[in-house]
C-alpha cells in the first residue's frame, strides 16, 4: 500500500477530524458511481479506504509512522553506502591507471639503464649521474598523479613517500635502506601505498547494511493461551499477519524472536520480529513468573478453626485444607498447576487467603470482640 498520508492529501501531523474530512472528500471524488467510465475507480476507492483505516486507528497509525521513519532511515543509509561504493569504484579505476603508468615509467627507466650499462666503463664513470623516474616526456609519477587526481593528491603522494625523486640504485635493498635520506621506495611499494591512500580517501565510512533492523511489538496473550501453548496472530504495521506459537518458558515479559518476520526491504535481508509477551488481565489468576496466583475468601471461623474449601484451578476445582489460625497474609501452594517453565515442568498455583466477615453483623461476635479489646473474657 502507498503512503496513506499522500493518498488522503494530509500532513503527517494532521488531526483525526482533518483526516476524516479528507477521506470523505477523496471518497466522494473517486467513488465508482461517480466515475463509471474509469475502470480503476474501484481499486482507487478501496485504496483510499485502506489508507483511512490505517490513519483513523491511533495504534495502527503509530505503528505505521514508526515503520515509515525506520524505512526512511534505512533508505538514507543505503543511498550513502551506494554513493560510497561508487566513489570507491572510481578511485579503484584511477588507481589502476596510476599503476599502469608507473609500471610503464619503471620499464622505460630499466631500458635506459640497460643501454647506459652497455656503454664503455670509462664513459659510465665519467657520465654517471642519478636518473629521474620519468616518462617519455620527462613526466614523474607525481606529475602523473597531479594530472589525474589534482595537486592535492600529488602533494599527498610526495609527503607519503618522503620527498623528491630518488637516484637510481643498483638494487631494491639500496633504495629501501636510503628512505630516511630522502629517496623514495621502489615503484611497486609506492603504487601499493598510493592506491591504499586513494581508496581510503574516496571510500565512505558507512557500510551497507546487510540486514534490515528488527521490529519490536507487543503480543497480548491470555492465561489460557500460555497454559495450552496456543498460537496467536500479530497484526503488523504493513497489514501483515504473523503467527506466534507459544512455547514452554514463555511468560509475562518474555521476548520471542521470529527470524525474518521484521522489516522487509528490497535488496536486504529481512529483519527479525521481537515479540514481547504481555498477559491480559484475568478475573481468576494473576501471573508472576511461572506461578499463578488466585484469591480465596474464607470466613472468620475457618480462619480461626481451620477447615476445607474449594478453589478454582486451571484444571478444575480442587479441595484444599485451610490451617487453623490462618490470616490474610498466608497462602496455600498447589504444586504443578502453574505455567509451563523452560525446564519441562510447571510453576505452582498460589492461593492467597482473604478473611471476610459476614454480610450482616453478628451480636455474639461483636460482644466477644468488645470484651477482647477491653481485656474482659466471658
Amino acid at each position: 500500500m502507498r503512503d496513506p498520508y499522500s493518498l488522503l492529501g494530509v500532513k503527517r501531523n494532521a488531526e483525526p477530524d482533518e483526516i476524516k474530512a479528507a477521506w470523505r472528500a477523496k471518497a466522494k471524488t473517486v467513488h465508482p458511481d461517480q466515475n463509471q467510465d474509469d475502470p480503476s475507480a474501484t481499486s482507487r476507492f478501496a485504496e483510499i479506504g485502506q489508507a483511512y483505516e490505517v490513519l483513523k486507528d491511533p495504534e495502527r497509525r503509530k505503528r505505521y509512522d514508526r515503520a515509515a521513519e525506520m524505512h526512511q532511515t534505512i533508505m538514507q543509509q543505503r543511498n550513502a553506502a551506494r554513493e560510497a561504493a561508487e566513489r570507491a569504484k572510481a578511485a579503484k579505476a584511477n588507481a589502476e591507471k596510476v599503476m599502469e603508468e608507473l609500471a610503464k615509467t619503471d620499464a622505460q627507466n630499466a631500458k635506459a639503464q640497460a643501454q647506459a650499462r652497455g656503454q664503455s666503463q670509462s664513459q659510465a664513470q665519467s657520465q654517471a649521474h642519478p636518473q629521474n623516474q620519468s616518462g617519455p616526456a620527462g613526466e614523474t609519477p607525481e606529475d602523473m598523479i597531479e594530472r589525474i587526481f589534482g595537486a592535492t593528491a600529488a602533494d599527498h603522494a610526495k609527503s607519503h613517500t618522503g620527498g623528491p625523486a630518488p637516484a637510481n640504485g643498483d638494487s631494491a635493498e639500496t633504495a629501501k635502506a636510503d628512505v630516511s635520506g630522502g629517496e623514495r621506495p621502489p615503484l611497486p611499494a609506492l603504487a601499493i601505498d598510493l592506491i591504499a591512500s586513494i581508496v581510503r580517501r574516496f571510500r565512505g565510512t558507512t557500510p551497507a547494511p546487510e540486514k534490515a533492523p528488527d521490529i519490536s511489538v507487543e503480543a497480548t496473550v491470555t492465561v489460557e493461551d500460555l497454559l495450552k501453548l496456543n498460537a496467536v496472530t500479530l497484526k503488523m504495521a504493513d497489514d501483515r499477519e504473523v503467527r506466534l506459537v507459544l512455547e514452554r518458558g514463555m511468560t509475562e515479559g518474555h521476548v520471542a524472536r521470529l527470524k525474518g518476520q521484521g522489516l522487509k526491504l528490497a535488496g536486504m535481508k529481512s529483519g527479525d520480529l521481537l515479540a514481547s509477551i504481555k498477559v491480559s488481565r484475568d478475573s481468576r489468576f494473576r501471573v508472576e513468573g511461572f506461578n499463578l496466583h488466585t484469591t480465596l475468601s474464607i470466613s472468620l471461623e475457618d480462619a480461626v478453626l481451620g477447615g476445607d474449601a474449594s478453589v478454582e484451578t486451571p484444571e478444575g476445582n480442587r479441595n484444599i485444607s485451610i490451617p487453623a489460625w490462618s490470616g490474610s497474609d498466608q497462602t496455600v501452594r498447589l504444586n504443578g498447576l502453574g505455567l509451563h517453565d523452560d525446564a519441562g515442568g510447571r510453576g505452582d498455583l498460589v492461593v492467597e487467603l482473604r478473611v471476610v466477615l459476614w454480610e450482616k453483623p453478628n451480636e455474639k461476635v461483636t460482644d466477644l470482640m468488645r470484651h477482647m479489646r477491653h481485656g474482659l473474657y466471658v
